[in-house]
């Protein structure tokens, strides 16, 4: 079947490049999805962080567009990485464990197997996140190059190859899958790193490539806001005896402690940041650059010691904002460098690399297409707030829903007894520093608000 399916994809893949791209010498573009893991929105120099190094990270948002209010329905990986694939929120698509993978019919509607049905060689690499190690292990036959991993994809450096960082590996199989791409057969590359991620519990969390030992030595890291014990305190009891608490005293417990461990973070980018040039030359080197897609995220945001905690779960905008930045080399040389405002989310990759590939996008996807947003077009109706939710290792995460909007933030803790909530006017209180929800002024917005996450909670199912 294998062979006859590799005999006749030409035929196929001329047909449909007729019928979807008519023009005369058209041809559908390629894509790279390039997918960060904890790598919070403003850890990025094209996002304003004037330390960490990304150079080829920014020459791609300088070329391309950055989008500013990008938000995960999720902030965990394994539900956010299911999102990213499906287009669709936890609550639909109901993995909301490590353990649960794709089942057949949900695969068919992801946007990997929707691409290659439609003639495209898909690769996967990296850290696949979904399902048991069995599962993942069995998603080998959903692509035509795979070098997925399961659960966290192992240490940064393997016992059977210890020179070799892992985001290095990722990236030389990268240009591995790139040298195999047979002329004119359009492909769509999924590179997921497992950096900036920790290696929990290792004796050094975010142990970095050796190349990047040097970087930041002689820099002193200043302290993010809300960082002290006064912010700590305000959280609930049950969030502060939570999981996030507990890696924060492996990471941010004194001074020496903080500094190690946001310039070990800030390394690790800058790891990522070299293979993704590396990506880019090999583009260029196979005259591909042309027509390929480049799309740049990550899978949740993460703190860095703020309120005293570690890691990502809760809503605020540490942990749900994330970069992205989409390089379309197909558009007019005025959108280089634009930037969006509108709210995106992770559910919209999927219909965008679909709508981008005149691939229909099946009904069971809960996101919208940004190809209007990347031509600068704001569509009609266009998303003002969306719903946040977690529901996963609820031992030791405290669940949580609420409603961003363009303005503010509303959340609960949904399994408090009496209900805890917290209320944020972003517009004038950007930072979340002070929860309106006993302010009787606001007592009106904060009723409305509930009304809202009621109504997109049983809407979106």
């Amino acid at each position: 079947m294998s062979r006859l399916r590799h005999l006749l994809w030409p035929i196929f893949t001329m047909v449909w490049m007729a019928l979807a791209f008519p023009a005369a010498g058209a041809q559908p573009p390629n894509f790279i999805v390039l997918l960060a893991d904890d790598l919070r929105w403003d850890a990025l120099g094209c996002y304003g962080n004037r330390i960490v190094q990304t150079p080829n990270i920014d020459r791609l948002a300088a070329k391309g567009v950055r989008f500013t209010n990008h938000f995960v329905t999720t902030a965990i990986c394994n539900v956010s990485r299911a999102s990213l694939l499906c287009g669709q929120y936890e609550r639909r698509h109901g993995i909301a464990d490590f353990a649960t993978p794709f089942t057949e019919r949900q695969w068919r509607e992801t946007y990997p197997a929707l691409l290659r049905a439609a003639g495209y060689r898909t690769g996967f690499i990296g850290k696949f996140g979904v399902g048991s190690n069995e599962a993942v292990k069995a998603m080998s036959s959903k692509f035509d190059y795979w070098r997925g991993l399961p659960a966290q994809a192992g240490l940064f450096f393997d016992k059977n190859d210890p020179h070799t960082h892992k985001t290095a590996r990722f990236g030389g199989q990268a240009l591995e899958f790139l040298r195999e791409c047979a002329p004119g057969r359009p492909f769509c590359l999924s590179v997921s790193f497992n950096a900036p991620h920790a290696r929990d519990r290792q004796p050094r969390e975010f142990w970095p490539d050796a190349r990047d030992e040097p970087l930041y030595q002689d820099v002193t890291i200043p302290h993010p806001g809300k960082f002290g014990d006064e912010w700590f305190a305000k959280l609930p009891e049950f969030v502060q005896d939570s999981e996030g608490r507990r890696r924060w005293r492996l990471r941010f417990t004194n001074e020496m402690a903080f500094q190690r461990t946001v310039k070990d973070y800030y390394r690790l980018i800058t790891g990522i940041d070299r293979e993704v040039g590396c990506i880019l030359a090999a583009l260029d080197e196979r005259g591909l650059a042309g027509n390929t897609v480049i799309l740049f995220t990550s899978d949740n945001g993460f703190f860095l010691g703020e309120r005293g905690m570690a890691d990502k779960w809760l809503p605020y905008e540490e942990s749900i904002r994330v970069p992205l930045v989409v390089f379309n080399p197909r558009q007019p040389a005025a959108r280089a460098g634009a930037v969006v405002d509108a709210m995106t989310l992770n559910i919209d990759l999927a219909p965008t690399l679909l709508d981008l590939a005149r691939v229909r996008a099946p009904g069971s996807m809960q996101g919208r297409s940004l190809g209007p947003l990347l031509d600068g077009k704001v569509p009609r109706g266009w998303r003002r707030e969306f719903l946040y939710e977690h529901h996963t290792l609820t031992n030791i995460i405290p669940p949580s829903e609420g409603v961003r909007t363009e303005r503010w933030k509303y959340f609960r803790y949904v399994e408090s007894q009496p209900v805890i909530e917290e209320l944020y006017d972003l517009a004038n209180d950007p930072e979340e520093e002070r929860n309106l929800v006993a302010d009787p002024k606001h007592a009106e917005t904060l009723a409305e608000l509930r009304a809202r996450w009621s109504k997109l909670s049983r809407q979106l199912k």
